[in-house]
């Protein structure tokens, strides 16, 4: 769950959540929105240097967009990022690192001109469309791999709502186990895309290959799915078990040998789903969050401010308004006075911050979604776990401290069956050192941990060769 829903990715994730565009028309007759579909990458120029700024911006079924902020140099990954469109102006905005931009769209549609602000700086920025990024076309053809692929589909009954998503199958007659791979937070695809990198297709293909099936589907509100992407951690329970059954209908895998992986938050709805009736067999955790919502927004934060080069003082102090808005947003029950409260610090906290977008920004705060992730521990249930857990982490994770969070989880589990793993060189997507990518086209390309992929393999086959 990484601040409210990557941000956002919601306060990594306004902040690890789901980030939504909210079009403002000057008047009724105002043309149709430019499509943003894509991604944007410009030049930030600093005092002794620059910094690439990457921008992905993905539309949703019901016409929102979802947007993130990368800073590849600064190892700054998904922040959340409100978008607002005005005829031919853009306004992204990232609450989690104190930061916006606002570009005018050129005639062709591939550049956005225009200045970045934060604290205490502004620069002009402009930021260029990149053509045929590989998470926003069709996929290349590939050959086919050597297992069973079929398009699926399955009912979530208790919230009423269909998945969509790809089961692979070893080739052979099985039974075999099979996992369900559950997204970090934000609306991602069966994959998982983030970027160029697609971590759950990867590590699907890696498992099949190797005899475990693997379901992976589309997010509520993403690719084929329904249902509404604005949704808790809590509430995407009934997703993954609503995949579990699914998986328990077909017979060519083992009924007994059925589990969870999930990434991020998506770590935490599988602890979650193994404290309910009809568990899975067992669970793995790619850095799943230990500590409450408010605790991680707010050290994620303060990790994105330095990276970003923001004085030491400067950071302190909006870690501290940080603090105050989210005190007022847990003891101000009526979302109207929230609102009006959290849109006035922030526009007192930053003068160049217009009127709508501040509105915008407080109403994703207050909304019951932020509420919860602030309040949300994830170790409060974890008691009740008794199937096989595995908790990996990578060490270089720049979105969550591993230790304390990998530590909050123990503590909270009775379970003796838990193992805990932290992989050197490995960062919050599962990508090994970025001098460690293979090169294609004389290009380095991220790829999903072969270390943490084996680790993953070999512990589900040790826990599943008796069953």
């Amino acid at each position: 769950m990484t601040a409210i829903r990557k941000g956002w990715y919601w306060c990594w994730l306004v902040l690890l959540g789901v980030l939504h565009l909210s079009p403002s028309w000057a008047s009724p007759a105002a043309a149709e929105p430019p499509a943003l579909d894509g991604l944007w990458k410009g030049p930030l120029k600093l005092p002794g240097g620059q910094l690439e700024i990457v921008f992905r911006l993905v539309k949703l079924t019901g016409g929102d967009y979802f947007a993130t902020l990368d800073v590849p140099q600064q190892k700054v990954h998904n922040l959340a990022v409100t978008v607002t469109l005005r005829a031919d102006s853009v306004l992204l905005n990232s609450s989690e690192a104190n930061s916006r931009f606002l570009g005018k769209l050129s005639a062709d549609g591939k550049q956005l001109n225009g200045t970045w602000h934060q604290p205490g700086f502004s620069v002009p920025l402009t930021i260029t469309r990149v053509e045929g990024a590989p998470a926003l076309v069709a996929p290349k053809p590939r050959l086919t791999p050597p297992y069973r692929e079929e398009e699926v589909g399955f009912t979530n009954q208790a919230a009423g709502h269909k998945l969509a998503g790809m089961l692979t199958i070893p080739a052979g007659p099985g039974p075999f186990p099979a996992v369900v791979l559950l997204s970090d937070a934000g609306p991602q695809d069966r994959n998982g895309t983030v970027g160029n990198f697609a971590p759950l297709g990867a590590l699907g293909d890696y498992l099949t290959r190797r005899g475990i099936a693997v379901l992976r589907f589309d997010d509520r509100g993403v690719g084929q799915s329904g249902g509404q992407v604005q949704s808790t951690t809590s509430d995407l329970v009934s997703d993954a078990q609503a995949g579990l059954n699914y998986l328990r209908t077909r017979p060519e895998l083992n009924f007994n040998q059925l589990g969870l992986v999930g990434h991020g938050e998506g770590g935490n709805v599988a602890l979650l789903a193994a404290t309910m009736p009809l568990p899975p067999s067992f669970v793995i955790g790619l850095a799943p969050y230990g500590l409450t919502g408010e605790d991680i927004a707010l050290q994620q934060q303060e990790a994105t401010l330095k990276a970003l080069q923001i004085p030491a003082d400067q950071i302190a102090a909006v870690v501290k308004r940080q603090q105050s808005m989210f005190e007022i947003i847990r003891q101000t029950p009526d979302n109207g006075q929230a609102q009006a409260i959290v849109a006035n610090m922030l526009r007192q906290n930053n003068a160049a911050l217009d009127n709508a977008t501040a509105q915008a920004s407080a109403a994703e705060m207050v909304s019951p979604r932020y509420r919860y992730y602030l309040t949300f521990n994830p170790s409060e249930t974890l008691n009740r776990i008794t199937c096989p857990v595995l908790l990996l982490y990578g060490a270089a994770d720049t979105i969550l401290n591993p230790d304390n969070n990998a530590d909050a989880i123990q503590k909270a589990m009775k379970n003796k069956d838990v193992t805990v793993k932290k992989l050197a060189g490995v960062n919050h997507l599962f990508q090994p050192d970025p001098a460690s990518w293979p090169i294609v086209s004389g290009e380095r390309h991220p790829n999903f941990s072969p270390t943490a992929q084996e680790a993953i393999r070999a512990w589900i086959v040790q826990h599943t060769a008796k069953k």
